[in-house]
């Protein structure tokens, strides 16, 4: 992470259409700011995982209908809340999505608000928290509902409000999330030319905000590996065909497929998150399980991982005398923010938080299924500071991820920005 350089930043305020929002713009956020953190702690005290956003879903439709927004359609993709802002004056169609969906991670923060949910997942008893901040990003979402709805004689053009459900993907056997959302019409009538997104950022504190140009986050791929042998005494190994060696040689062998395979300038991950065998201490099984993720930018170095891994395994399995199954699912493909799109409202982030609270961020291998909306238009996706200044907050997807109330605002004022200066750019 490092800070714009001043150039950049003088370069994006004279190249910014004129700022298109009211003079009382901090005072209505200043006003909706603590119904909307009041909001993001029930929210939180509730987490729901994904297609299970039941309670979420109800909240969020419920407010947007006390705003008097009237256009509230629920029930896509299974929990989702599509919504949509008709501005007094003519001009574009935009959308903004907010993911609303928890995480199988117990919460062991000290917040007064915090979840102490438990439910069940993938046949185990599991704690639920919003470990990675959808229950801020939904509040932030709520709070721009409220903010643009109190402007909606003067707003020149649509705002198409998105409440997604299962981002960190839906439990195995259903379908969800963003591509579910938009093959059940999240983007028609009225179909939005741009999509706007945001996401906490464990390693940025409240006040600033961040953004990747061009690519943003990797393409998510999940592979499932069962290596079979044959079953024998621990003590016999020589009657037996063992999957354990086979898989431990898997494990080290899908590694150079990152160091010898690719060229090392491309970005990409190849991780082992599961190695599961055995009964007994004295048993060579005569089945190992192995699972885990890939990620990559370029759709040619993940072509060229999916044929190395079966060869590499076909190889292995071979050589022992067994044989091995390869399940290799494509998920999300990598976010890409677009160039021009980037470089027009870029500088709404600075006129929203100030030319010293911007940061130019590297892209990540973390994943994130914003990709489908942007790839189905062009989309704009920033990082939202969520670290109270002094403190330390847990990684996303850890324990201990704790966001500060104190980033509501700053995401309301951010997005809200973005918006209207985006619809008044382009307005009639």
């Amino acid at each position: 992470m490092f800070r714009l350089p001043s150039t950049v930043v003088l370069i994006l305020a004279l190249t910014a259409p004129a700022l298109a929002q009211p003079a009382a713009l901090d005072t209505l956020i200043e006003e909706v700011t603590p119904r909307i953190v009041e909001l993001r702690h029930r929210i939180h005290q509730n987490p729901e995982l994904g297609n299970r956003e039941h309670r979420t879903a109800a909240l969020v439709a419920e407010h947007l209908r006390s705003l008097g927004i009237e256009d509230v359609r629920t029930g896509v993709a299974h929990t989702g809340v599509v919504a949509v802002i008709r501005g007094g004056r003519p001009g574009p169609v935009v959308a903004v999505r907010a993911d609303m969906d928890a995480l199988p991670v117990t919460e062991a923060t000290d917040l007064p608000f915090k979840s102490t949910v438990r439910t069940e997942y993938l046949g185990q008893e599991v704690g639920v928290s919003h470990a990675c901040g959808h229950d801020v990003h939904t509040a932030v979402q709520l709070g721009v509902a409220s903010v643009l709805a109190a402007l909606r004689e003067e707003l020149p053009g649509t705002v198409k409000l998105i409440f997604q459900p299962a981002e960190e993907g839906p439990p195995p056997g259903e379908e969800g999330g963003a591509e579910l959302m938009l093959a059940e019409g999240a983007f028609d009538d009225p179909r939005p030319e741009a999509v706007f997104g945001l996401h906490t950022f464990s390693e940025m504190e409240v006040g600033r905000v961040g953004y990747t140009v061009g690519p943003a986050f990797a393409a998510v791929d999940h592979f499932y590996v069962e290596i079979h042998g044959v079953q024998s005494h621990g003590a016999y190994p020589h009657q037996g065909i063992d999957p354990i060696v086979m898989a431990a040689q898997a494990v080290m062998a899908l590694q150079t497929i990152r160091s010898r395979n690719l060229d090392p300038l491309q970005p990409s991950v190849v991780s082992v998150g599961i190695i599961r065998g055995g009964e007994r201490f004295n048993i060579i099984p005569s089945t190992v399980h192995l699972e885990g993720t890939v990620r990559t930018y370029d759709p040619a170095v993940r072509d060229a991982v999916e044929r190395r891994m079966g060869e590499i395994l076909d190889g292995i399995a071979r050589a022992a005398g067994g044989s091995y199954e390869l399940n290799y699912e494509r998920g999300s493909p990598a976010t890409i923010n677009d160039p021009e799109l980037t470089r027009r409202v870029a500088p709404s982030l600075v006129r929203a938080v100030g030319e010293d609270h911007v940061d130019l961020l590297p892209p990540t291998m973390g994943g994130e299924d914003f990709a489908y909306f942007a790839n189905a238009v062009p989309g704009f996706y920033f990082r939202l500071g969520m670290v109270k200044p002094g403190t330390t907050s847990g990684g996303h997807h850890t324990p201990t991820f704790t966001a500060d109330d104190g980033a509501i605002p700053v995401g309301i004022r951010a997005m809200v920005t973005l918006i209207l200066d985006y619809l008044a750019g382009t307005g009639s």
